[in-house]
């Protein structure tokens, strides 16, 4: 599936990392990044976060020429307030990842704030 409008949305956001996986293993790159709001952040670790699409594309595409892949982990229950998630997923090497996600007017749901570990 390669068109926007063919991908399947996240009706919660419990489905985000699912969908991110799916996507990553499939290069489906895009996909991967509509999983984003266009001014969402992502905290890899390094000085400066991660900001927007484009700058998100890259950091994907990046690492898909790695060659690495992402795991699924041990997904925790989405922490949902009104139209907010935070969502969270230990991954087999331990360390925890934690996102924002964000309800969408369509009721969909994409995350605004990404960070890879919050173990240091």
């Amino acid at each position: 599936m390669t068109e926007k409008n063919e991908r399947e949305s996240a009706r919660d956001p419990q489905d985000l990392e699912r969908l991110l996986i799916d996507r990553q293993w499939a290069g489906d790159i895009d996909g991967m990044v509509a999983l984003f709001e266009p001014a969402a952040v992502v905290d890899t670790g390094e000085p400066e976060l991660t900001r927007g699409h484009a700058a998100i594309r890259t950091l994907f595409e990046a690492f898909a020429a790695s060659g690495r892949k992402f795991q699924r982990g041990e997904q925790r229950p989405a922490a949902i307030n009104g139209d907010l998630a935070l969502t969270s997923t230990r991954l087999p090497d331990g360390t925890v990842t934690s996102e924002v996600a964000r309800r969408q007017s369509d009721g969909t749901w994409l995350w605004v704030i990404d960070r890879y570990s919050v173990a240091w």
